[in-house]
């Protein structure tokens, strides 16, 4: 009678052992502490005094310890390095089992910074065949033996804990190659942006009056973005938009570019052929940023039709490309050329809100309108308009030109709170 009362309490040990895992595998609390309830749980259920939860990696092979209890010195990790003939073995072991003496060594390595002498039953944490990690107990109550009841109760719990610590090693696998996808995608953007610049710069070395205007261009595209609320991809993506905007201008006769008065006819077909040639240009180069080829192509679009090469109008043009078009519409107004002086940033920003809706997007000029304003008030780590240009508007002006864009996009109409 004694021994059916004492595998009724084993039973029912196991049984709340069992129901506590379910919570404790679904919920979302850390997996150390995930792991010091599931290994409490074995120790209940078995009448184990100490035991040790151990993960497994294979490469190289190495158990290390999330969780430990019961034993006096135990070194936070535990390591124990294995060959693999251990490997193997515990891969292979059905289930649980009790060990000492000499079969210690057929399972578990001496070289680690714990001795496996302490261990008195293993577990191998396995799914289907592969091996995830191990469960150590020490001693048990009054020092007795592990019976096969105890064992069978280790192998049912055992089933549940191995897909448990499965899933933390894939999150973990998983998390770190993201983090290792992201330094490479972090890395290769940044081989852009320097690659991208000393582009940009070849692109404007045709003559003096446009030097530096690819990289500005650039930089106010990303700046708009930011205040438009894009994403720092979507930011980076603007930025080598900018920079390789006017790639099709290498094409174009040098004198062009240094010629005081107005182009004629057939000159300015020939420059503004910039935009169809650097389409072709860039259509051929596998970018990160799919819409570097249209906004190479179309940022002289204007949103009446009026702009070039295709004629489109606001609604047919993505806003990707609209900000680059501002942005260089913003430089060429602000910067001198032979045929006259650089345009100041308040003449510059009052022009464009006079030509907004008709010609720009208001939700563009309005993030325009923001960081220059920024820059007023000094509140940009970095300044919007760098260089001797600086912020030559104040604040409040900047808010009078936003006031009278809203009032144009609202077509004069007022509406009351």
């Amino acid at each position: 009678m004694a021994v059916t009362k004492n595998n009724f309490r084993q039973l029912l040990r196991t049984v709340e052992a069992v129901a506590d895992l379910g919570p404790l595998m679904t919920g979302e609390r850390d997996f150390p502490q995930v792991a010091r309830d599931m290994l409490s749980g074995m120790l209940q259920a078995t009448g184990a005094r100490e035991g040790v939860l151990f993960t497994f990696r294979d490469k190289p092979a190495l158990l290390t310890s999330v969780a430990s209890a019961g034993f006096a010195l135990m070194p936070e990790p535990a390591l124990i390095p294995l060959l693999p003939k251990h490997v193997h073995a515990l891969a292979s072991t059905p289930g649980p089992r009790v060990i000492g003496g000499q079969n210690v060594q057929n399972f578990l390595s001496s070289n680690g910074n714990v001795a496996p002498e302490l261990f008195k039953c293993i577990a191998p944490l396995t799914v289907g065949s592969k091996l995830v990690g191990l469960v150590a107990l020490g001693r048990r109550e009054g020092d007795t033996a592990y019976t096969s009841d105890e064992l069978d109760s280790l192998g049912l719990l055992t089933t549940y804990i191995s897909l448990a610590v499965q899933n933390q090693t894939l999150q973990q696998a998983l998390a770190q190659r993201v983090s290792e996808n992201l330094r490479l995608l972090a890395s290769m953007h940044g081989f852009y942006d320097n690659a991208l610049e000393a582009f940009a710069a070849a692109i404007d070395v045709k003559h003096v009056n446009i030097r530096g205007h690819s990289l500005r261009v650039g930089r106010y595209a990303a700046g708009m973005g930011e205040a438009l609320g894009m994403d720092a991809g979507e930011v980076a993506s603007m930025r080598s938009a900018g920079y390789l905007h006017d790639i099709g201008k290498v094409v174009v006769d040098k004198a062009l570019f240094a010629k005081p008065g107005a182009l004629d006819a057939q000159e300015f077909r020939e420059m503004a052929d910039h935009t169809v040639v650097g389409h072709e240009i860039v259509c051929g180069v596998q970018f990160p940023w799919p819409r570097v080829p249209e906004i190479v192509r179309w940022h002289h679009e204007r949103a009446d039709g009026s702009g070039y090469p295709d004629g489109l109008v606001l609604q047919d043009v993505p806003m990707p490309v609209r900000i680059v078009a501002l942005a260089d519409t913003f430089d060429a107004m602000t910067s001198a050329r032979p045929y006259r002086g650089a345009i100041s940033v308040g003449a510059t920003l009052s022009e464009i809100v006079r030509l907004t809706p008709q010609k720009f997007d208001p939700e563009v000029v309005q993030a325009l309108l923001v960081q220059a304003r920024r820059d007023a008030v000094g509140s940009n780590p970095t300044p919007f308009i760098e260089g001797e240009l600086g912020p030559d508007i104040a604040a409040g002006d900047i808010d009078q030109l936003a006031a009278t864009l809203q009032h144009k996009i609202n077509h004069g109409r007022a509406y009351l709170a």
